[in-house]
């Protein structure tokens, strides 16, 4: 008969019985997922100082800067990329501008309104809606 030995895992302190031949220190692989991601805050919390202290050592980091170059470049894509959107996108799909929205405002603020899913009437007369009374009137003539 094998001659069991329990383990201790490092993260919850149970008990467990190893299912590699070599030293298990986690009990499972959340534990041990768990135990990484507690190391990593533990040595994000340190302070500003020291972890910029650590990536100066490094000298291998590169500084990153802005440059007029890299911000022409930015603007000149970024228009680009609109105009290509202003000539591939239809009319009737271009969003509403102030303009677009005073005009209508004007249209409506009208009292009589043409209805041009009706017919004139017998003598010729165009139906017009009436906004201050609600109802259809008939006009001679066609604005």
């Amino acid at each position: 008969m094998k001659n069991l030995k329990f383990y201790t895992c490092e993260y919850c302190y149970k008990e467990f019985e190893p299912k590699r031949r070599r030293v298990q220190r986690y009990c499972s692989n959340t534990c041990r997922s768990k135990a990484y991601h507690a190391r990593k805050t533990n040595t994000l919390t340190t302070s500003k100082s020291e972890d910029i202290a650590i990536t100066n050592n490094d000298n291998s980091s590169q500084k990153e800067t802005m440059s007029l170059a890299g911000i022409g470049n930015a603007t000149a894509g970024t228009l680009a990329a609109d105009a290509i959107k202003s000539l591939l996108t239809k009319e009737s799909n271009k969003p509403a501008t102030k303009g677009d929205l005073t005009q209508l405002l004007e249209k409506l603020n009208g009292r009589y309104h043409l209805v041009k899913n009706m017919n004139p009437n017998i003598k010729g007369e165009y139906p017009y809606f009436d906004m201050v009374e609600g109802n259809v009137v008939y006009s001679p003539y066609n604005n």
